[in-house]
Order: structure tokens, then C-alpha cells, then sequence
């Protein structure tokens, strides 16, 4: 069943060591558990997305170069999420400051090639 996501949901990278905190703005006027509640919007990089300890695709430049600089062999780089787009789907008949809400059934991408998942909605 879908819930609605909030600030401290976590969070994991199918390129990542490690999970990571969704992280939304105390700006958000709209409180879910006693903390902001989160929509589509909530994907910038280091602001609402933290990174995920070490990244492992060779679509990020960093992981490409160290792997090649290790003789092919594969070299984690630290995570640093390059999120550009929204959380996909989102609940459209719900907006939050103009924006579709964030349920825990959400993905986003990020152009390293890793998917980014929920797998707690932060209601704690």
C-alpha cells in the first residue's frame, strides 16, 4: 500500500553502498508525523538527496576513470547524486506547494544510472 513520504525517509541506490536520508527543507509548511511532508520536487542533489557512500556505475565520470586508472578493474568512487528530474509518478490529485505528493512507491533517477528508491516514508 502507497503512503505519503515525509523528511528522514530513507532512501537506497541500486548504484550505492550504502542507504541514504531523504531530506526536505523545514520551509514546507505542510507536516506529516511532525516533520515536513515531501513531494516530486524534493530531488536536488546534497539538499534533499543525500549520497549513498560509494557509487559503483561507470556512467559517473569518477568511477569510469578510477576503474580505468585500476586496470579495468572496478573502482567505487564516493556517491554524488546527479538527480535533475523529479520523483516519478507521485500523487497527482495531491499538490504540496504546486507539486504532485511523494509516496513511498516513488522512483528517481539518477544520470549515473542508478535507481533511487524509498524504503521507509520517514512517519517514525
Amino acid at each position: 500500500m502507497a503512503t505519503y513520504v515525509c523528511s528522514g525517509a530513507q532512501m537506497k541506490c541500486t548504484m550505492g553502498s550504502a542507504p541514504s536520508m531523504l531530506t526536505v527543507l523545514p520551509t514546507r509548511t505542510i507536516m506529516l508525523a511532525g516533520k515536513p511532508q515531501a513531494n516530486i520536487s524534493d530531488h536536488q542533489p546534497i539538499v534533499n538527496i543525500a549520497p549513498f557512500g560509494l557509487c559503483k556505475s561507470l556512467a559517473n565520470p569518477t568511477v569510469a576513470a578510477a576503474t580505468a586508472a585500476n586496470l579495468g578493474r572496478l573502482q567505487p568512487m564516493p556517491c554524488i547524486p546527479n538527480t535533475v528530474t523529479p520523483w516519478m509518478p507521485g500523487k497527482p490529485d495531491v499538490l504540496l506547494k504546486g507539486q504532485f505528493a511523494l509516496l513511498n512507491t516513488c522512483k528517481l533517477q539518477c544520470l549515473w544510472a542508478g535507481t533511487i528508491s524509498l524504503t521507509t516514508n520517514g512517519q517514525m
